[in-house]
């Protein structure tokens, strides 16, 4: 298989040709393998390889799941690989490894997919770019002075530069749809409960986080979906059934939506002028598919809103930190961690136990106001972020410069952080490219359990205006 063979193809494309006994899987992982040789030296988007752990995979019999002989990638941050480390890009867990795998690893073995690596975060996804301490910093394949986005940085800058087809990603405040909106790939934000977190928790950041994958295609990502949504055994609570598979739902035409268009940022913070014109533009491609577009607001408590999500973020955080330091056997201190993680674990010890408790019910009030606007609409479109990628450096939570980091950073999730907060599925799609070369992310979100919905809709967008042939020059 050639370069251009390997990557004209998405992962479906790749097992299908395992299913024909056209390649072997170990063929195609000499192909990856190959590409994280020559591009992740620039990228950093790979910080911990898995090589032997893949080779084993494939000699001990893969199984024949849709995925079979795809090569993927974990992000390394809150999901386990058993004898693999998991340091949340934080030196403190550089040398965490655990015993057994997380519910999602196993769904992805199940699937046939080739585990080969996992892929940078910054420390624990709390910032939007993937630059740590522990592992330096990931670039974006379309300028690599600019940030990959964060916190699934490393998986969307490894799909951009085509070294995989798709990988595992992570959303807790944008962090799947933010990168993808960066690196000008598809990715797509599960309902709140619709990816298991099992063995060990029930939930991501008091349900603001969840799981899934940055892709190429949609359809990669919808058979991805199928392979690790539902519950597994002892979840608190699980999100609405899908109606049927989601790659089925490629072929079905998504009706006409009455769509709101929402450009302002649901915390205040101004738009860059590119977003706006990435928005409209994408409003006149929806318009011109037959559906109805209309410009609408959705108010929130902006304040409460940000309270609530530094009470939840911080105070997961902190009790991770304290837990291993109970582990290590010592007590923690600001050298343990990057500047700003030290300074939002801090003022989460402020708050006491009930300014947790208003933060559970504050984002519960949300998810329902956001439902409740949705009984009059399909979708809601928005910027994905709130300006194009920033330059390296600045959302790094070790820049000095306390005030432009958390600029950059609250401009970032400015449209994203909502959703997670609310638990509503949302996604982002690479339809729009500014005069700079940089990819500019457009963001749809549906009613809470419809990822059908979305995934039609992205199917219809893919198909009227296609990206996948669309890559960066860094290749």
């Amino acid at each position: 298989m050639s370069f251009n063979e390997y990557e004209s193809y998405d992962a479906l494309g790749l097992a299908e040709l395992v299913r024909n006994g056209e390649i072997s899987p170990n063929e195609i992982l000499d192909e990856a393998l190959a590409r994280m040789d020559a591009l992740n030296p620039t990228l950093n988007a790979i910080v911990i390889p898995m090589q032997e752990q893949a080779r084993a995979s494939i000699q001990n019999g893969l199984p024949e799941g849709p995925l079979r002989g795809v090569p993927f990638l974990l992000k390394d941050l809150a999901v386990l690989y058993a004898g693999v480390p998991t340091t949340h890009g934080c030196r403190l867990f550089s040398d965490h490894v655990p015993d057994h795998d997380s519910e999602i690893v196993i769904r992805y073995k199940r699937a046939g997919l080739v585990i080969f690596g996992k892929s940078a975060s910054p420390e624990f996804g709390l910032t939007t770019t993937t630059e740590s301490t522990l592992f330096g910093q990931t670039r974006n394949p379309w300028n690599l002075e600019h940030v990959a986005g964060g916190s699934s940085g490393g998986a969307a800058a490894a799909v951009a530069a085509g070294i995989l087809p798709g990988a595992h990603a992570s959303d807790g405040g944008g962090s799947i749809r933010i990168p993808a909106a960066c690196c000008g790939l598809f990715g797509l934000k599960p309902s709140r409960g619709r990816i298991p977190f099992g063995p060990d928790v029930g939930e991501g950041w008091s349900g603001m986080s969840t799981m899934h994958a940055v892709t190429r295609s949609v359809r990669d990502n919808a058979v991805l979906l199928d392979a690790v949504e539902g519950p597994d055994v002892g979840a608190p609570y699980q999100a609405k059934p899908k109606e049927r598979p989601y790659l089925e739902e490629m072929d079905r035409d998504p009706g006409r939506l009455r769509i709101a268009l929402i450009g302002e940022t649901f915390n205040g913070l101004p738009t860059h002028p590119d977003c706006q014109a990435a928005v409209r533009d994408a409003a006149l491609l929806c318009e011109s598919l037959g559906h109805e577009v209309e410009e609408a607001q959705l108010s929130v408590d902006r304040q409460a809103l940000g309270t609530s999500g530094q009470a939840i973020m911080g105070g997961n955080v902190a009790s991770l930190l304290d837990d291993r330091a109970a582990t290590l056997g010592r007590e923690l201190t600001p050298d343990d961690v990057e500047p700003f993680t030290w300074v939002t674990t801090e003022g989460a010890r402020q708050r006491s136990a009930l300014d947790y408790a208003r933060a559970i019910r504050e984002i519960h009030a949300v998810g329902r106001k956001v439902e409740r606007f949705l009984t009059d609409y399909d979708m809601i479109l928005t910027p994905t972020m709130g300006a194009p990628p920033e330059k390296l450096g600045v959302p790094s939570l070790s820049n000095p410069d306390t005030k432009q980091l958390v600029t950059a950073l609250l401009t970032s999730v400015g449209y994203t952080q909502l959703f997670n907060a609310s638990g509503h599925p949302a996604m982002s799609i690479p339809l729009y490219w500014n005069e700079a070369g940089l990819p500019i992310g457009i963001q749809f979100a549906a009613r809470l359990g419809d990822e059908g919905g979305l995934l039609r809709l992205a199917a219809q967008l893919e198909r009227a205006r296609p990206w996948a042939d669309r890559r960066p020059e860094l290749r």
